[in-house]
């Protein structure tokens, strides 16, 4: 036996919540996953402990990992529904370059799409953007 392995036995008392869960999911693991239990018991003591330190280290450490997650799924919330209202966007604005009101306009207010409105001259908005941020 070499030097650089350690056994040790482990025993769960089923009648405690606990020690029953960890039993179940290390009984019902998937195997093409989880290799085998000294993996996933290794992975756990390892997380388990470092997580204690942190946390113990820095009291905030929980509070802002679900500040972040919630900040992440805001992001990704608003990611999602710019993929969706860009192009519709896009291609509206882009149909009104050649317009000097869109044909949704109230006609009670003055709207341009891609025209600036300069009292009775009008100039088009387009020549001051720099188009090359589009690529080709």
């Amino acid at each position: 036996m070499s030097r650089n392995i350690r056994s040790t036995n482990l025993r769960f008392n089923l009648d405690k919540d606990i020690q029953h869960k960890a039993w179940h999911y290390l009984q019902t693991m998937d195997r093409k996953i989880f290799k085998s239990y000294n993996h996933v018991i290794a992975l756990s003591v390892v997380e388990y402990f470092e997580r204690h330190y942190q946390k113990e280290d820095d009291p905030y450490f929980e509070t802002r990992q679900r500040e972040e997650k919630f900040v992440n799924q805001i992001v990704s919330a608003v990611e999602k529904a710019m993929e969706k209202a860009l192009p519709l966007f896009l291609a509206g604005w882009l149909s009104g370059i050649g317009q000097s009101q869109p044909t949704n306009a109230m006609p009670h207010e003055e709207k341009t799409f891609g025209k600036i409105s300069t009292g009775a001259k009008q100039e088009d908005a387009s020549a001051d953007v720099d188009w090359d941020f589009l690529g080709e």
